[in-house]
């Protein structure tokens, strides 16, 4: 979002109170849903002067301003953009996606995006997604490599979405993370919410959606190591997230990351690996690229290092 916009004042009446913040905004303004969570997380709504959390509790007489900005237009046109393309049928495409690609536009993305490679690619993406997000089931990271799948009809993009909603769609990462972790295996919990006071980042907060990741480590170095993490949820960041919740954030990022050892990485080390799911006419399908060759290069200096 971007310009001036517009500022709003209300009051809350004595038959409102007791609503949570977010409810009554929906209920009240003249906006959508998805502008009332974003004017939040943005810290763009003050009630009595001070900025408070979606799940408010609204009191007669509490004086409420939120500030609209004006919506940016946004519309994916296709762009001549290379694509490595691992599988692509008339109901789906699998892409090997490279570091440094946005999925879709968005404000300071509005081109060069996966979205605009896979118009000007093939023309039959699902309409789902609206004209920012078309045919986009699930997303990647900026940085992040590796498999996405992408829907090129609605039938295609309902039955894939289905999958990872109930979780029956299986995405393995490999990711090198600062430090040696001392289990074998395990398991991550924590919820995953927005930062209360870094709204570019994310956290393990109470409040937060449930997530959860597996992770076993393939290979213990001097002062890193190389693990395979399988999503259970797919929270936005979660891989890194939970890693740096446990103090093994991920080589080369640049939110959740630390010190990495004297390890330089030109984005941060993590690969969407292996990719499973049941395809749209019933058929196991199964997807593995290897690690890139900017990965693999920071990978073997870690390796050598004493």
């Amino acid at each position: 979002m971007n310009g001036e916009g517009r500022t709003l004042h209300r009051q809350v009446e004595a038959e409102d109170a007791g609503s949570r913040l977010d409810k009554w905004l929906t209920t009240h303004l003249d906006t959508t849903r998805s502008q009332v969570k974003r004017c939040i997380e943005e810290r763009w709504v003050k009630v009595n002067d001070e900025t408070v959390k979606a799940g408010y509790t609204l009191h007669a007489g509490d004086k409420v301003v939120v500030r609209i900005p004006e919506p940016v237009s946004l519309e994916a046109e296709p762009q001549d953009i290379p694509l490595d393309v691992v599988y692509e049928d008339s109901d789906l495409v699998v892409v090997n996606k490279p570091a440094g690609m946005v999925v879709h536009p968005a404000p300071g993305h509005q081109g060069g995006t996966l979205v605009n490679a896979l118009l000007a690619h093939c023309s039959d993406l699902s309409g789902i997604g609206g004209r920012i997000r078309p045919g986009i089931v699930h997303r990647l990271d900026k940085d992040t490599t590796g498999l996405i799948v992408a829907a090129k009809n609605d039938r295609s993009h309902r039955w894939l979405a289905d999958q990872i909603r109930n979780r029956t769609m299986i995405r393995v990462y490999v990711a090198l993370v600062s430090g040696r972790l001392n289990d074998d295996k395990g398991v991550i919990e924590g919820n995953i919410g927005r930062h209360p006071k870094d709204r570019k980042r994310m956290a393990v907060v109470d409040e937060g959606r449930p997530a959860r990741t597996y992770y076993q480590v393939k290979e213990r170095l001097a002062r890193w190591t190389l693990v395979e993490c399988t999503l259970d949820t797919g929270r936005t960041h979660q891989i890194r997230v939970h890693m740096a919740s446990i103090h093994h954030p991920v080589v080369g990022d640049p939110l959740y990351g630390s010190s990495a050892g004297g390890l330089h990485a030109p984005h941060q080390m993590l690969h969407a690996q292996q990719l499973r799911f049941i395809h749209p006419h019933g058929e196991s399908m199964q997807f593995c690229v290897d690690t890139p060759p900017s990965f693999q290069a920071v990978l073997e200096k870690a390796q050598s290092s004493p």
